[in-house]
This record gives structure tokens, C-alpha cells and sequence, in this order.
């Protein structure tokens, strides 16, 4: 039976969510525009699951915008910012370690005549604050840059950069996809002006994500999809009710129990790291602390990552993120991080959730012993450094 460590590239949605989502599919089905019974009873559920997604991150039922993914929101912050300020500035500031669905959108942008300034990071993956001041321009009109990295799960400072962004009067947002659930999410806390979240990585479904904006910019947000007055009229399309209720439910249930979802995850983890680490020789973890508890990122020295990921088949996990998978480049952010190339290839990311066990852990390590060993026999480079 498989060992599913790839919950960064979505998670099993929880029964509860299920369970919440399925009187929406057959019984309460109106759309929420109508002003029938059925209409107005839709809209009460989905208004009901907007104050939980709120609540969950400290913002306010308004301040919450429905989407179809974590992509979508992040591309909506970017372009819906950027095309409104063009008039007060052209600079945008990253870094290079973002997600596809801000780098891409951020080349996008290039061709629009935006100017982006892709920050580095240090060696164990966290932006330097002064490199963020000094990249300020008086061109620069927004900051986007993520709260935890999705490869190595590192953390960045986010209420820190935010703040200073505040001072220069630059809009900050923060995509939070990999965050939400896996710690404290305070957007009040952290000072930002938006930020992205997404239903399927917190045992929600796939197809809904999660934009907050501060009520300050609500009328200033262009939005990228026209034709109704859907979502404060910053995403047309008619509400998706029963994904809206999962995502509700399934932040109602963070909300109850992220603590325990953290130490739970975080000692799997841990272990998970221990054992790989003194009981498989070359191996070493990508990226340091601040992270977030899900997320160990391991180099297996002298093989090939893809090569065990075929061996070691009963363990789901990633050469990275999923959605690069069909790339054979080395991992952007073991680049940023200064990883050997020869050692980035070895590299994968492990990801654990909240229906994991620690008799997972143990038999995952087992059986990386056991294919790390097979793969390093048959490896030249590995002979090579044996007979040296």
C-alpha cells in the first residue's frame, strides 16, 4: 500500500469536508445570485463559509475572495495590482525561489513593461531584510513575496518586510499555500495587503482558492475575469457553493485543531529526518530553519532522484514541486540555495499531513535504505568516490 508524503502537491480531503460539501450537490444547489428561496439559502451557506475562511486567518468576511485555485489568486494580486498602479510606478519586487504562479505572472508582467527585481536568498533559503530595502525604488508599486517556501519549506519574514513595505507605501502580498495550516496565519499580525491561499492543500478540495484583500484596496483591485458582479465584483463567475463550503469547513477545522495538527506533523517529520539522516550515509536536508513542520527536502548524494522515486515506488513524494515535475531541470530553489547541481538531482521532497503515521515514517525509511543502497551500487560516481 502507498506511503503518501506528497501532501505539498495536495492533500486527501477529510472526511468532515465531505461530509459538509455533499448537501450542496443535490439538495441546496441554487446559485447564490438568485433571489429565489433556493438562491438566498445558497447565498446564506456561502457567506456562513466566507466568516470561517475569515476567521481562520484573522481577516474580515469581506476582506475574502473566492477563486478557483491558489494560482488564480496569486495572478489576480499580481495583475490586479500591477495593471491599477501602472499610472504610480512599473517596479515589482520577488524573489527567486516563488512559486510558477508568481514567476511566470511576473514575466507576464515583463512584456507589459513592468520592471521585476527577483531577490536573492541565503544559503539556508530566507530572504535578508536589508536586501529587500535596498531594492526599493521610487518606482516600486508592490512586494510579492511567499510566507513558506513549497520545495524546502522555509519561512520567511514576512511581518517584517510587509512593514517596512507599509512605510514606502507599497502593496504587499504574500502567497500563503503552503503556510495555511502548517502555522499561525494572522494577516492582521502580519501586515500584509494580500494574500493567497488554496482548498487542496488543507483537506479541501481541488478547484478553490482563496484571496485576501484589504478592504483599503478593494477599490482599487482590477480584477482579470469579466462578465458578472460575482465576489465583491473582483471574480466573475458564479460562487462554486459546495467547493466554498468545503473550504470553509476544512478552515474551521484548522482553526479548532492546528495546534495539534502541528506537533502531530512535526514530530513525523522530525523523525523522519532523524533516521534518513544518520541511518542512510550522503544524505543532508535543504534549507533551515525558520520552516514550516510539513516539509523535509533531503539530497541523496551520488543517485539520481527520479531513479529512486521509481525504485522506492510504494512512497508518493516529489522531485520538487508538482507543478515542475514534468521539467528535468535541477530544482530552481536548490539553485538559489547554492546546492551542488550533481547534488540537486538527488534531491526529494517529502511532505507530510495530517493522516500520517509514524509507522509510515519508520517503513518509508526502511525502504530508502534499502533502494538508496541498490541505486549507489550501480552507480559509477558512487564507485568512483568509494575506491578514491
Amino acid at each position: 500500500m502507498a506511503i503518501y508524503f506528497d501532501n505539498s502537491a495536495t492533500t486527501r480531503v477529510d472526511k468532515r469536508v465531505v461530509e459538509a460539501m455533499l448537501p450542496y450537490f443535490e439538495d441546496i444547489y441554487g446559485n447564490p445570485s438568485s433571489l429565489h428561496s433556493l438562491g438566498r439559502t445558497a447565498r446564506e451557506h456561502l457567506e456562513s463559509a466566507r466568516e470561517k475562511v475569515a476567521n481562520l486567518i484573522s481577516a474580515e468576511p469581506e476582506e475574502i475572495i473566492f477563486t478557483a485555485s491558489g494560482s488564480e489568486s496569486d495572478n489576480l494580486a499580481l495583475f490586479g495590482i500591477a495593471r491599477a498602479l501602472k499610472d504610480k510606478g512599473n517596479h515589482i519586487i520577488t524573489s527567486n525561489i516563488e512559486h510558477k504562479a508568481i514567476t511566470e505572472a511576473c514575466e507576464e508582467l515583463e512584456k507589459e513593461g513592468f520592471e521585476i527585481t527577483y531577490l536573492p536568498v541565503n544559503s539556508s533559503g530566507h530572504i535578508e531584510i536589508e536586501d529587500f530595502k535596498k531594492a526599493i525604488t521610487d518606482k516600486t508599486i508592490l512586494a510579492s513575496i511567499m510566507l513558506a517556501n513549497n520545495e524546502i519549506g522555509t519561512i520567511q519574514p514576512i511581518k517584517e518586510l510587509a512593514t517596512y513595505a507599509r512605510e514606502k507605501n507599497i502593496i504587499f502580498h504574500s502567497d500563503a499555500v503552503q503556510a495555511v495550516g502548517k502555522m499561525k496565519v494572522d494577516v492582521s499580525e502580519l501586515g500584509v495587503h494580500l494574500l493567497s491561499f488554496s482548498g487542496h492543500k488543507i483537506y479541501a478540495p481541488k478547484g478553490i482558492g482563496v484571496l485576501y484583500v484589504d478592504r483599503e484596496l478593494k477599490d482599487i483591485l482590477k480584477p482579470i475575469i469579466y462578465g458578472g458582479h460575482h465576489e465583491f465584483g473582483l471574480r466573475a463567475g458564479t460562487e462554486n457553493v459546495p467547493y466554498i463550503v468545503g473550504i470553509g469547513e476544512a478552515c474551521e477545522i484548522i482553526s479548532n485543531e492546528l495546534d495539534k495538527d502541528i506537533a502531530h506533523i512535526k514530530t513525523l517529520r522530525d523523525r523522519f529526518e532523524q533516521r534518513v539522516v544518520t541511518e542512510i550515509p550522503h544524505c543532508y536536508v535543504n534549507g533551515g530553519e525558520p520552516r514550516i513542520c510539513s516539509v523535509s527536502n533531503i539530497t541523496f548524494k551520488y543517485i539520481e532522484g527520479e531513479a529512486l522515486m521509481v525504485y522506492a515506488g510504494e512512497i508518493c513524494c516529489s522531485t520538487g514541486s508538482a507543478c515542475s515535475s514534468d521539467s528535468m531541470d535541477a530544482s530552481h530553489v536548490l539553485k538559489a540555495i547554492n546546492i551542488n547541481p550533481v547534488d540537486a538531482h538527488g534531491a526529494l521532497r517529502f511532505s507530510l499531513g495530517r493522516f500520517n503515521t509514524l509507522e509510515e515514517v519508520d517503513k518509508a525509511v526502511e525502504i530508502l535504505k534499502e533502494n538508496v543502497a541498490k541505486l549507489r551500487a550501480i552507480s559509477p560516481l558512487y564507485q568512483q568516490i568509494q575506491n578514491s
